[in-house]
């Protein structure tokens, strides 16, 4: 493992030399050697899920392992997509002028070498690999062992486009190993190693934040409240809570708690319930709740903080948006909420007052993405208040040095 950081570390000092020609070449390059590797890829990746199937590994998790469908499209084009993209890399500004006559400013450069540790998804060990290169950092990659034959194959093609487009091999790391400690030994090499990024369950973040000797973004747990105010348009509402709730069921922005405001509990919240209710829905409700919708379950405790990641949504009935903001601050994960209102106060004051990574008003939750919010991609979404927060793209992958113009000053 020190080995493979060590590569890494000297790979990374030869990438930030790279213009952008060169990786956008290995980008594009990565896209057709994936393309041309697609059969025996998927077959790779047919392997772990068989395996995964038989360990009964759970059924979000299983839903993440798969490569087929129109996840390997969204796979490819967004390697292009992320070629496509401004680099960062050497950006310069915020540029102001001292009273002396220096001009001083802020460069984008890349943070280094940096180490993502993630469970299930192979899509994600092209995604990061791409975003990492692309802002100028070498990046090590360890997958699940759910997912290792599929791992190991996708980033064989990515190593081998490096090969041919300049691009240093080491750059793209891969730990090979699914021994479990071998995470212990990436998160103590800090030497070389400048970042560590989990994404995954609790158990995964806990693990790494607090073994790691390196710095860490976490990408956490996506506990994600909808607040139905009292004014909200029951149409709306209902086309939110939906949206928010399947689209996509085991994503990190999806719903998994509605609060309602008590006003709202008879106009708005049938409606909005029924629809879920008809869309397979399980609702758990408090007690309020229950006694409203009839075909809602008690709600434990437990279900106020729980990420579903499927078919299921924690209910509230609540009697102000104090008590709202009261509950998503005691039970959020500092991912993403929404208010559905029609009263400006209150979407103002939601908007301040919540400091989740992302806050909307009148909105669907599946917003909280890096492609929606108009950074062109995202290597996740960061729970963790540092210097990125909320979906991570380029600028994220990148920190700012000051850069300063003189023309002879000396401070005296």
């Amino acid at each position: 493992m020190r080995d493979l950081a060590r590569r890494a570390r000297r790979a990374s000092l030869s990438l930030a030399d790279l213009d952008t020609g060169a990786k956008n070449a290995w980008l594009l390059r990565s896209a057709e050697r994936l393309e041309a590797a697609r059969q025996h890829i998927l077959a790779e990746n047919r392997k772990d899920m068989e395996e995964a199937e038989a360990k009964s590994l759970a059924a979000p998790m299983l839903k993440r392992l798969a490569l087929e469908g129109g996840k390997w499209e969204d796979m490819i084009d967004g390697l292009r997509a992320v070629a496509a993209l401004p680099d960062p890399v050497g950006e310069i500004g915020n540029t102001k002028l001292r009273p002396n006559g220096l001009r001083v400013g802020r460069m984008r450069i890349p943070l280094g070498v940096i180490g993502i540790i993630y469970e299930s998804r192979p899509n994600v060990t092209v995604d990061a690999a791409a975003l990492c290169v692309k802002a100028g950092n070498a990046v090590i990659l360890r997958g699940g062992s759910e997912a290792i034959r599929s791992n190991l194959a996708l980033a064989e093609e990515l190593r081998a486009a490096a090969g041919e487009t300049g691009v240093p091999a080491d750059a793209i790391g891969i730990v090979s190993s699914t021994d479990r400690s071998a995470i212990d030994e990436l998160l103590r090499a800090d030497e070389f190693i400048d970042l560590i990024i989990p994404r995954g369950g609790a158990g995964l973040i806990r693990k790494v934040t607090e073994t790691s000797t390196i710095p860490v973004i976490k990408h956490d747990a996506g506990v994600c409240h909808a607040f139905i105010d009292a004014s909200a348009d029951r149409e709306m509402a209902t086309a939110i809570v939906r949206d928010s709730k399947i689209r996509q069921v085991a994503v990190c922005n999806g719903l998994e708690t509605l609060l309602v405001h008590a006003d709202a509990s008879q106009t708005v919240m049938p409606g909005v319930l029924e629809a879920l209710h008809e869309e397979g829905v399980e609702i758990r409700g408090c007690e309020r709740t229950c006694q409203i919708f009839s075909e809602a379950v008690p709600a434990a405790e437990k279900d106020w903080s729980e990420e579903y990641l499927d078919k299921i949504l924690a209910v509230r009935l609540v009697d102000d948006l104090d008590e709202a903001i009261a509950h998503i601050e005691r039970y959020g994960s500092d991912h993403t909420e929404v208010i559905v209102t029609n009263d400006y106060a209150n979407g103002q004051e939601f908007l301040r007052r919540v400091n989740s990574s992302t806050v909307g008003i009148n909105c669907s939750t599946a917003f909280a993405d890096g492609y929606c919010l108009g950074l062109g991609a995202e290597i996740g979404i960061s729970t963790s208040k540092l210097h990125a927060y909320g979906p991570m793209g380029l600028e994220g992958l990148t920190t700012l040095k000051f850069v300063l113009f003189g023309d002879g000053q000396i401070r005296e």
